[in-house]
């Protein structure tokens, strides 16, 4: 009999820290963040003290994975805020935690895809001159993350590898080069002064800054690749401190560049192009041009790593049986959630395509909008999981680590995201650049509450009517042994 094509577990102790410290940095694509979000971000919001807002973000970030990365050596999931949140606040909750998830995370990788379009199409005629449409490069796109997800874990690892660290490299670059060659105004701090957070637009900035952080999380995704659970603890500092502290000297480094009185017009003047531009006027052309280049792949690097964390949600959920079954089997062969992925394809597919048909503009709803969307579903699930790590622990093992890492830090960091997550709410019509009064600014969020209402009666539902799919909500590999009893029939 010929072996089976397909097999319900993923790939094991294939990722070491660097491989996945390169997944998470890449998911947050530093080169997009800060020539494309950040200065984004000063042109909408009229603010200047945005680098601050990336230093205050790492901060509860820190306190957030105190707890996240403890729970994470007791559960190995690869749908991990499903998971976690399933374990400490119940698994009604973590289902509609596993919908949310799904959800956000999707939106989030086509935001990525529409950016590439785009980028890819306005690279080619700044080299060219020829004008080809953005949405042959967003489906070139889509085709070639399709091929890499179904392939060894490891072999993207390496590819994301080789991206990042040149993308990293020419941020460096450029920021000497902003530094070295500073406006009139001289190398002030002014950006990074604290004073900034205690005005009407801490909102505004922390939620812009919490945006260029999404992807960090996604080493526990991996968890049940790593090598060990060390594997993801290290990982997990070591690329929150990566981002926080390439983004804060990077934005910082550009408003020296152009004197911080003068980023918000700079910033509107030259939009996404502002980076480029600054690095221009100090050095080579050359340079400028591959720097241009790599913000491209920068945003190639980041649609990968989104889909394969999206292709491990739809894993999660199949194998558990709260999604289709089909969902929870791999590749034999190279260990990766076939079904999973060919599905994020297909969304992806299908979102570019409707794109096209409606005429709507591929950067602002496409890109901004979907990355802001999808960041406060990730804000709202990561506020939960905060919440979840402190019930699982006062639950399961109040004393296994202390409660500086079992109760204080998350508990801090849960107060601390939900007043985030609150002034992100009061101030989204901002974020997404739209009139005062505009129904777009409570309708996209509204659509989260249905989404979360949609997966808490299913959770019902499956507790009622499958008690077995019931029971092995955020069991994770352990699925597969839970077995549920039947009662008895009485025969009389």
């Amino acid at each position: 009999m010929p072996p089976s094509k397909v097999s319900t577990s993923l790939a094991s102790a294939r990722l070491g820290v660097t491989s996945i410290v390169f997944f998470t940095v890449a998911a947050a694509a530093p080169e997009t963040v800060v020539g494309g979000g950040a200065v984004s971000g000063f042109a909408v919001s009229g603010i200047s003290g945005i680098p601050i807002g990336y230093l205050a973000i790492a901060v509860v970030l820190g306190l957030f994975a105190v707890g996240y990365v403890t729970m994470a050596r007791h559960v190995e999931n690869a749908g991990a805020f499903y998971a976690y949140i399933a374990k400490g606040l119940g698994k009604v909750c973590g289902t509609a935690a596993g919908g949310l998830a799904l959800v956000s995370y999707n939106v989030l990788e086509v935001s990525l895809v529409g950016g590439f379009g785009v980028g890819a199409s306005d690279f080619v005629r700044q080299l060219s001159g020829a004008d080809i449409p953005w949405w042959l490069f967003a489906g070139a796109g889509v085709l070639a993350i399709g091929v890499l997800g179904v392939l060894r874990i490891d072999v993207n690892g390496k590819v994301l590898g080789v991206l990042l660290a040149a993308e990293i490299a020419v941020i460096v670059l450029f920021d000497v080069a902003f530094v070295s060659s500073p406006s009139p105004q001289g190398i002030v701090l002014t950006t990074l002064n604290p004073a900034h957070l205690a005005t009407g637009a801490a909102g505004v900035i922390l939620v812009i800054a919490f945006t260029g952080f999404i992807g960090f999380e996604n080493s526990t995704v991996l968890a049940e690749e790593a090598r060990n659970p060390r594997t993801v603890v290290y990982a997990t500092y070591i690329s929150l401190a990566l981002i926080g502290g390439l983004y804060s000297v990077s934005t910082w480094a550009m408003t020296v560049a152009t004197g911080p009185s003068q980023i918000v017009d700079q910033a509107r003047t030259h939009s996404t192009e502002l980076m480029f531009v600054l690095a221009g006027e100090r050095l080579p052309g050359l340079l400028v041009t591959i720097g241009s280049a790599l913000y491209v792949t920068s945003l190639f690097a980041g649609m990968l790593s989104f889909h394969h964390v999206c292709a491990r949600y739809f894993f999660a959920l199949g194998r558990e049986g709260v999604g289709p079954r089909v969902w929870g089997t791999t590749s034999a062969r190279t260990g990766a959630p076939v079904p999973g992925s060919l599905s994020q394809t297909a969304v992806s597919a299908v979102v570019v395509l409707g794109v096209v048909v409606t005429g709507l503009d591929p950067i602002t709803h496409l890109f901004y909008w979907c990355a802001s969307i999808g960041a406060l579903g990730v804000l709202v699930l990561v506020t939960f999981t905060s919440v979840a790590v402190v019930g699982y622990f006062l639950r399961a093992e109040p004393n296994a680590h202390g409660r500086w890492k079992t109760l204080v830090a998350p508990s801090v960091a849960a107060v601390a995201l939900g007043a985030v997550l609150v002034l992100t709410l009061l101030s989204f019509g901002t974020v997404l650049g739209v009139e005062e009064g505009d129904p777009v600014a409570w309708a996209l969020p509204l659509a989260y509450l249905v989404v979360v209402v949609a997966g808490l009666g299913w959770g019902l539902v499956l507790r009622r009517n499958r008690p077995d799919a019931y029971a092995r909500i955020g069991m994770g590999a352990r699925s597969a042994t839970v077995r549920v009893e039947k009662e008895p029939v009485d025969v009389r």
